[in-house]
């Protein structure tokens, strides 16, 4: 259900941009889900594909791009991309990230 909600203000955020630029359709829409986000790809595709049939984005493809974490330490300097859900500064244990 989380999916569809998102797609729901996606396509919402779809339709607003159309009518800001005075377009007549959507081709593409991308966007980049975090890695952490909880969002299921796969279910996240299937809600696009369901709420676009009526609307503005009826013919357009979803990208979707899984972003990686980035963590950065404000204390040491040093960064990473974490693979588990962690805060935590890669070289000195800080969580000033």
């Amino acid at each position: 259900m989380h999916d569809y909600s998102i797609v729901s203000a996606l396509i919402e955020q779809c339709q607003l941009h159309v009518s800001n630029h005075q377009a007549n359709s959507i081709v593409r829409v991308a966007l980049k889900v975090g890695v952490f986000s909880g969002v299921e790809p796969s279910l996240l595709q299937t809600a696009f594909d369901t709420f676009k049939l009526e609307g503005i984005c009826r013919n357009a493809e979803l990208k979707l791009t899984i972003q990686p974490l980035r963590l950065q330490c404000h204390d040491c300097g040093g960064d990473a991309e974490p693979t588990s859900r962690t805060i935590v500064g890669p070289a000195c244990g800080s969580f000033n990230t």
